[in-house]
């Protein structure tokens, strides 16, 4: 361990991910584990998104190593200003 104090740093991956909803409405999140993430999604938990909540059942519909936190979450403002018309183009052209 370092000095009282010192910071240490892991650099993880970050993804972009994408689901599906119940009612066909697309949700879009950031990841260092999206296998971990949807369970918690999926189990209707305390730590799923609000949204999530009684939008049964979810499907993955797409997921992106992006790399650092700064640009997964620039990339997921990206996808959240598309239309689902042009998210589901972008998912199509990606897979």
């Amino acid at each position: 361990m370092g000095e009282e104090g010192e910071r240490i740093t892991i650099h993880s991956k970050w993804f972009v991910y994408i689901i599906r909803c119940g009612d066909l409405s697309l949700y879009t999140g950031i990841a260092t584990d999206v296998d971990r993430r949807f369970a918690e999604h999926e189990s209707q938990g305390p730590k799923a998104a609000k949204y999530l909540r009684g939008r049964l059942p979810l499907t993955l519909l797409y997921q992106q190593e992006i790399g650092s936190r700064s640009e997964a979450s620039k990339v997921e403002l990206r996808i959240k200003s598309l239309s689902r018309k042009e998210k589901l183009e972008l998912i199509k052209a990606l897979k």
